[in-house]
Parts: structure tokens; sequence; C-alpha cells
């Protein structure tokens, strides 16, 4: 049967339904799907000794025969063990296989089989675990780099190299070729067909790095040529024309001087509401450096010019909290603001509604309840939203979806995303930074500290709320012997510590160790809890509580990552602070420092790990949130920059953003580049470009319309 890129899976010999589905799951439904799969690992299979050559914990090929029958226990459920004897001219070995049960009846005695493993010592006697084996006469990947791929019930590796193997051999020259030759030739590429072949199995480690070169540059290049015809589609669209007023009637109204960064990012929005076009731009800032004056600034340049904005916030304590803010700063100059959260009911949300609908009100402030049915604008220009990374692409469009025209949209995020990853993550946004402090802001000093310092810090916590300060003390996980979400913290195993300790295996967990400090440390002081998993108005209550100075305590997970302002807390303690992000902490540590005490931040582990304390010492020693969040993309990896704004965005399967940021650059200068020369990638010779960056935004199949 002849294959081609459009095969079904299902057709070759080997995989029947089940396995049809087990494929299905990894995503591989046709011979394309898996040529276009890329290996997670490899295994250098090219290495052959005997066992008495083998070098110990290294993993090797050996050729040996089955000398006796195996041999099949049961230790008990879930675990079966099978020993076989094997020799070779040089020596015997026992090959053991945990719930591997079938190789009982496929290892035949007298019949040789290259086995790949760790061949380890114990005295005379050799011993493999769980190695991998081919028959001798029938060799498939002894001699070869193997390739390793993602698997899942059902599905080996075996299984999946073999279908690979084969559709490599037979379709690799039918790979698609969606670089332009003078592109390649520009960038030293290789085909389309030399990739595919040496990224399943590469002829030696140099073929495998050019060939994954040329896979990563391939997918950077097109996300990067899909985001800027995204952003060059977005900045075609009319949008509403907002009065060129001069700034200084603004900064009248302001009791404060902004800084220079903040000054930048309103002349950015004056610009874009100003032209005619649509305004699609994010205020990334650090935390505490004033992004709320932008939306302030837009609010008011719309309202001047007949417009209405809509700030949605990610929950009801800092919708308010904007309110009180924005209210009294816009209403001298005739900005009439309302306030609509899930908590605003009956009479008075029919007030806010009917004054939306008519006229009657310029700003609105409010919750997801801002996206319910009934809310309608007369006149919506501007559609914002606090902390983006809190709200998906869709949302923040079906905000946008309730104008009559295309409203501007304005997205502020205190997460600060590397410099270098900026573009990739926000390729169809604009993107002002704020990296200014206002004057006056002192840093959070910052220590890093052992447990075996516990009581000192327990003697500071209590030192400052002496003082009439207030502590939040961050867990990160809510509960002992529990599975949490990753905003809630990680999998505890079970407890090794007392009960009560709010610690299990020295993980602490908010709720046990709330209760602790309640009743054995701080008997004599007010400590409050909250997590996730409570319910909102829980939830606001006692964040209510702990704003107006009931609590001394808070004890929370990183739920209060996102909070309302409290300029009396001035200690942030974090527990555990080695299972956290920098980039996290810094966003915790953000949480004090807002009032006009000097405030603190105690990062406490009881890591031994020089890498893990060095990491938290980085936190320590700067407050530049840009900086930190380097340092996270470098010990961490790209995932945490992404979160909700991968939403209809495509993932990346090939690139590695820690280690690929040379070729992301390149990949990006030549989507430019190209774009320029050829903005709608017209011509036949562009065709299965433009057909790639179509599908890698299949998600959105609209957005090139």
């Amino acid at each position: 049967m002849a294959l081609g890129v459009g095969t079904s899976l299902r057709e070759l010999p080997g995989v029947g339904p089940a396995r049809g589905r087990g494929l299905e799951k990894l995503g591989l439904r046709s011979v394309g799907d898996l040529l276009r799969c890329a290996p997670r690992a490899y295994e250098d299979r090219r290495r052959s000794y005997t066992f008495r050559d083998a070098p110990e914990g290294v993993p090797v090929c050996v050729a040996a025969m089955v000398a006796e029958p195996a041999r099949y226990s049961y230790v008990r459920k879930g675990m079966e063990l099978v020993k076989v004897r094997l020799v070779d001219e040089t020596a015997a070995a026992t090959a053991t296989f945990f719930n591997q049960n079938y190789t009982k009846d496929v290892l035949r005695v007298g019949e040789r089989y290259i086995f790949y493993g760790k061949v380890e010592r114990a005295g005379r006697r050799r011993r493999l675990t769980n190695p991998a084996f081919e028959r001798e006469d029938k060799k498939r990947f002894t001699g070869r780099i193997m390739p390793v791929y993602a698997l899942t019930r059902g599905i080996s590796n075996n299984l999946v190299a073999g279908l690979a193997l084969r559709c490599v051999e037979e379709c690799a020259g039918q790979v698609e070729e969606v670089l332009p030759a003078a592109l390649r030739r520009e960038y030293q590429l290789p085909t389309a067909e030399f990739a595919c072949r040496n990224i399943h199995f590469p002829a030696d480690e140099q073929a495998l790095d050019v060939a994954r070169r040329r896979a990563v540059f391939e997918e950077l290049f097109c996300l990067s040529c899909g985001l800027s015809m995204l952003r060059r589609q977005r900045e075609r669209q009319a949008g509403p024309v907002f009065s060129t007023v001069p700034m200084e009637e603004f900064l009248a109204l302001l009791p404060f001087s902004l800084t220079g960064a903040q000054r930048r990012a309103l002349e950015e929005i004056a610009v874009d509401t100003a032209l005619g076009g649509r305004m699609n731009r994010l205020v990334q800032g650090d935390v505490g450096s004033g992004k709320t004056m932008a939306a302030a600034y837009g609010a008011w340049l719309a309202a001047r010019s007949g417009y209405q904005c809509a700030l949605m916030a990610p929950t009801e304590l800092l919708a308010e909290q904007h309110f009180r803010t924005l209210e009294p700063l816009l209403a001298p100059a005739g900005v009439r603001a309302g306030l609509l959260t899930g908590s605003v009911k009956g009479g008075r949300r029919k007030q806010i509604c009917d004054a939306l609908r008519t006229g009657g009100l310029d700003l609105v402030i409010g919750t997801h309840a801002l996206l319910s049915e009934g809310v309608e604008f007369a006149r919506l220009g501007l559609a914002a939203a606090d902390e983006q990374h809190r709200f998906g692409v869709a949302q923040r469009a079906a905000l946008a979806a309730k104008a009559d025209e295309s409203p501007h949209v304005l997205v502020m995020s205190a997460t600060p995303i590397p410099r270098t990853l900026a573009l990739m993550i926000y390729g169809d946004l604009d993107v002002s930074i704020i990296d200014q402090l206002p004057p006056g802001r002192a840093p959070v000093e910052t220590y890093v500290v052992g447990e075996d310092k516990r009581a000192r810090m327990y003697a500071f916590v209590r030192k400052m709320v002496e003082q009439g300060r207030q502590v939040y003390v961050v867990c990160p996980a809510v509960a002992e012997q529990e599975e949490t979400g990753p905003a809630e913290g990680i999998l505890l195993t079970p407890a090794a510590a007392p009960a009560g300790t709010g610690c299990s295996g020295g993980i602490k967990a908010a709720q046990p160790y709330a209760q602790k400090l309640r009743e054995e440390v701080f008997p004599e002081l007010r400590v409050g809890l909250v997590h996730g998993r409570m319910k909102g108005k829980e939830k606001d209550a006692v964040m209510t509580a702990f704003a107006a100075g009931e609590l001394d305590i808070l004890v929370s997970t990183t739920v209060i990552e996102v909070g309302v302002d409290v300029p009396n807390a001035a200690l942030m303690v974090v527990e555990n602070a080695e299972r956290f992000g920098l980039s996290q902490l810094h966003q915790l540590r953000g949480r004090v420092g807002r009032g006009k005490h000097q405030s603190y931040c105690v990062l406490i582990t009881g890591s031994r790990s020089p890498e893990s304390r060095a990491r938290l010492k980085t936190l320590a020693g700067t407050c530049d949130g840009f900086r930190i969040a380097e340092e996270d993309l470098k010990h961490r990896g790209p995932g945490d920059f992404f979160g909700e704004r991968q939403h209809g965005l495509p993932q990346l399967a090939m690139a590695d953003l820690a280690e690929d940021m040379q070729v992301l650059k390149q990949a990006q200068q030549a989507a430019a580049a190209l774009l320029e020369a050829n903005p709608d990638l017209s011509g036949p010779e562009y065709d299965p470009l433009l057909g790639r960056v179509r599908a890698l935004f299949a998600e959105n199949p609209d957005m090139f319309n």
C-alpha cells in the first residue's frame, strides 16, 4: 500500500481501532500529523558493547542470547516481575522487567536479541532493568539515533517509532515546503525533506542540530507572520476618533506628578485614539508603577469625546478599589462613573444599566458582570481590562462586542514580561512599558532565610504588629494531602510532620498553618485565612476585614497575588519560597510597600539546593520586575508568561524560547522583511506559507478575513 501525507494511520499494519484511538489522543490521525510530531528526546543506540566491556551506568546496546526460560513472579497488586537470564560470548546477565508481562512470551530461549539499557554490576553479577530490545535478525532501531515520542496508555514508543520510520522513508519527500528558497539560502536552512528525515531519525548530532534549527525557525517564522498580519488587519479597522485635548488638562486633575514612563504611555494612548484606527494596546508595568492612570486617562479622553469607557477588573474588591480611586479623580472633570458587580442588584443594577444604555454614565467599572445580558451601552468607545492574564481573549472580545462600532481596547498587566518575549506573546498588540516607580516609593527590603530562623521570623511578625502594621503569610497549598491547581499550590505527599503543624513533608498548607498560628504561635493576634477554594463572598469578606485593619495577619495562597491595596500591610512572608516562580514572588512582594511605612518581604526556604538559593537571592537583590522576569525565563522557561494569552494563539511544538532566542530574533526579522515586500503573501510561491499561517491560527479562522 502506497502512503501519502493524508493517509490515515489506522490504515497502517498494526494499528487497530484501540491503537487508533490512542494515537488520536496524541493528535496523530494522519501520516502528515506523525511527520510533524517532533520526538521529545533521543536515545543513542549506535554504541554496542559486550557485557564484560559495557561501561556502568550508561545506556548501551548489547547483543545477547536468552539462556533460560523467563521466570515470572507476582509481588503484590500492581507489581509483577519477569526475570530472564542472558549470555553473550563474555559473560552472563539478568534482565528484569517490571509490569511488562508480555516479555515472558516474547523472549525465546536460544534466540539472540539486541538489548538497550544500563548494564549494572553487583559484585560479579550483571543486570539490566527494563531494557528495550529487538531481535538481532530483525533489528530496526539498533545502530542509529532512536527517537523517543510522547506517549499515552496503550501506545508504546516502539509502535510510534515503527510507524514514523515507515512514514519518513516513504513520505518525507512529500512534506510541503513552506519557506521560500531565497529565505532558506539567506538563513542557511535545509529543505523540509532533510529536516523531516533528521528530526525523526537523525544521521548524526550535527544533522539533528541543523534539522531542529530549521524546524524551530519555520515555526517561529510562521507565527511571526501570523501575528504581524493580525496586527495589520486590526490597524485597518476603523475605531472611534477621540479629541486631541491637551494632556495638561488631565494632569491638572491629579494630586501628584506622573513619572516619565507614565507620561509616555499616556501620549501613546492619545496618538492611538486620535488617528481613526482601532487601538489595541497593552500597558505593562511593574507592581505599583501606576498603570491605573492609563485607564483613567483613556476614560477621560473618551468622555471628552462623547464616548463611554468600560473598565473590567478580575474581582469585586479590585473593581471597588478602582471605583474609589477613579470616581473622585474624574468627577471634577464632569466624568460620571458607576460601579457594576455581581453584588449590585435590584433597583441599583437597573439604575446603572439604564444610565449606560441612555448615555447617563461615561465610565462603568465592574467585573464579569459587565458581560452579562442586559448591559448595553449608548456609545462604548473604550474597553479596558485590568490584570489581563485573568481574562481570556474571548472575554475581552465579548466586552468589545457590546459596542456598535469597534471600540479601542486597553489591557493592563502587572506581570512584567521579558522584553525578549513581549513581541512573541503580544505580537498583535502595541505595548507600552511603565518601568519607573512613583517618587517616594521605598523599595521593599527582601531577605532569604532558612527554617532555622523561623523563631526570629515569628518575633519579627510580632514586632511589626506591635508597631501597628499588618502581615501577609503566603503558603503554596490550601490543605494537606491534596492535589491543587497551579494558582493554588502543589501536590502534597502524605503528612510527615506532627498534626497541626500545617506542614506536609515540609510544605506549608494554608488551612492547618492558619490554625497553628492562631492557636499556638500568635494566640493574642487576629489571624485570618483566605484561599481560592472559598466562595467569592467569603474571600471578599476576609479581604475587606484585612483592608479595614480588623485582622493583624492574613494567611493566604497566591489568591492575593492580585488584590486590593492595603497601605498598612508592611510585611510579606512567603513559605516554601523555592516552590514559586520569581515573577510570582515579585507579584506577591508587590502586595506590601504601598503605604508610607518601610516594608519587608521574607522568603522562607528549607531547600539546600545552591541553585534554588541563588535564584531567590536574585529576587532579594533587585526590585526590577523585568530583570526578574528575564531570570525566570532562564530558569523556568516561557510557560508562566503565556497564561491566558495563549487562548486563540497557537501552541509551540518545537521552539524552546529559553534556548531559541537567537532563532526567534532571526525569524521575526525575516518575517518583517518578507511582509514589508509582500504584505498579503500573494503569489503561488507563497501559497504554502499562507496556508500554514492560516492553519496555525485555526482556532480563530476568521481573523484573516
